[in-house]
């Protein structure tokens, strides 16, 4: 390493950086959109594309097939490799495309038979196509750790599309309104990035290199899909067996939890993976980066996840009024298995940054295994409601969520321990101070909220008090990771 190279510590922390700027200003565009847009539409259209997004999300998977992550896990992926990815992903889906554009009446079929889903669908595929090709500009940046323009790009088309969607609901287009949100956002992104990045792919296709990928890249596939089932299948019986609007309810609790959940799943990606990639070679700092991010996770995600759940009344009624409350108890439950979802996604990082993709898949059999069990032993209820409560029976479906998720942590942790030799009486060690600390500052804002009627009061005391508690008390306990972190943020971490 030159002096005019930053060092290893220094990029990541400005992967970081960037990497929470992007998920941050995203979050704060996405929030505003989503909350204009959760004020003008109805739940049946929010159910409506909720059921399209069921199958858009598989068809992503497959056009990405996860040599994303195999091309990310690649010490030095050459032009060659990043070419290949590239034209399969645009072949595959243009393929899929046409499959799901003729598919469009049996979609329908399977949720009462609206047929208003058949010209939605049609229109709103065209997004993994598009999505398809910014995949690899992506990829490139992440893996140079250079994530600024990802970000900008990011935020960028967040604002255009964000601002289509908003005029379209406001005018009356229903579910237009987030289907040409979606369209938008995506064609503006790539656009950006191919713009941005100055590369080109070579004209050359090579099966070779794509076969190459399959070790990693086909196991992360087969476990994306698997996970992609047990995030979606849940979303299809409660619009199949209970109906749109319950749906509407359901994707709204889910929309708002993943806004953070997968933010920080992506965070913690695109900004560790590189760097443990780059330390395969030598285990005692691949040990002791484990270590600082497993530490740093738990400093960020605890305390958010745990302060939103007590939060999330006063929220919802600042945002939405009442219309969305019996969305309230599913945000809460999503974002209760979303800690373990986190955790699981950082323990996978580690796997993956040393080549055991096909570990990685055999815990998420596992994970599944449990998760259908959960499924079909509250499956009788799931269209139960009570007066109060709508979707009382969709409640009780999650908790069988939350238990799968549990599962896949422990078991996860255990893999852990076996392939990256890390031991999990540390790991548990770097949560404690944290988990602790947020625990105790959850149940007193959620004491001080029970005081307070005012929905905006209760949520700016709430809040004040356990954003200052926490800086407070890591500070008094001289806190390595935040020490570290306001090192960073003035300028003096080298």
């Amino acid at each position: 390493m030159t002096a005019n190279q930053p060092s290893l510590k220094l990029k990541t922390a400005r992967t970081l950086k960037w990497n929470l700027i992007d998920r941050f200003g995203s979050q704060v565009l996405y929030a505003i959109t989503g909350i204009v847009l959760a004020r003008e539409l109805s739940q049946e259209a929010f159910g409506m594309v909720g059921a399209i997004l069921i199958f858009q999300a598989f068809a992503s998977l497959l056009v990405d097939s996860g040599f994303s992550y195999a091309l990310l896990q690649r010490k030095d992926p050459t032009q060659q490799d990043y070419s290949t990815v590239l034209w399969f992903n645009i072949i595959v889906s243009v393929i899929l495309y046409g499959l799901l554009y003729v598919s469009a009446p049996f979609i329908s079929s399977l949720f009462d038979n609206n047929e208003a889903l058949v010209p939605l669908s049609r229109v709103m595929f065209l997004s993994f196509i598009i999505n398809g090709t910014a995949i690899v500009q992506t990829n490139r940046y992440m893996k140079q750790m250079d994530v600024r323009p990802v970000a900008i790009a990011n935020l960028a088309s967040l604002f255009f599309g964000g601002v289509v969607g908003i005029w379209l609901a406001v005018t009356g287009w229903g579910a237009w309104a987030i289907v040409w949100q979606t369209l938008t956002f995506g064609t503006i992104k790539s656009v950006f990035l191919w713009i941005s990045a100055r590369w080109l792919p070579s004209m050359t296709f090579s099966w070779k290199r794509l076969c190459g990928f399959f070790h990693v890249g086909g196991a992360m596939m087969f476990t994306s899909f698997l996970n992609t089932v047990f995030l979606n299948i849940y979303s299809f019986f409660v619009g199949n067996r209970v109906g749109l609007v319950a749906l509407g309810y359901y994707t709204q609790g889910d929309k708002w939890s993943k806004m953070f959940v997968s933010s920080l799943s992506q965070v913690l990606t695109s900004s560790f993976i590189p760097v443990l990639s780059h330390v395969q070679d030598d285990m005692p700092r691949y040990n002791r980066l484990a270590h600082r991010m497993n530490r740093m996770t738990a400093y960020i995600t605890l305390p958010i996840f745990i302060g939103l759940i007590v939060e999330a009344k006063p929220i919802f009624h600042c945002l939405f009024g009442e219309k969305w409350d019996a969305s309230i108890l599913l945000f809460q439950l999503l974002l209760f298995r979303g800690i373990f979802t986190v955790l699981t996604g950082l323990y996978s990082n580690y796997l993956l940054s040393l080549g055991y993709a096909s570990a990685i898949a055999r815990l998420e059999i596992w994970r599944d295994i449990i998760a259908v069990v959960g499924l079909v032993i509250t499956f009788p209820v799931m269209d139960v409601s009570t007066a109060s409560n709508p979707v009382w029976g969709v409640s009780i479906m999650l908790w069988g969520q939350i238990v799968a998720a549990f599962v896949a942590w422990l078991l996860t942790l255990m893999a852990v321990k076996r392939k990256c030799k890390l031991s999990i009486k540390l790991l548990l060690i770097d949560y404690l101070p944290y988990a602790l600390l947020s625990v105790v500052l959850g149940a007193v804002m959620w004491f001080i909220g029970s005081m307070c009627q005012h929905p905006w009061l209760a949520l700016v005391i709430e809040t004040l008090f356990g954003l200052g508690g926490y800086l407070g008390m890591n500070y008094l306990f001289k806190s390595r990771i935040q020490k570290e972190a306001i090192a960073y943020l003035r300028g003096k971490m080298q």
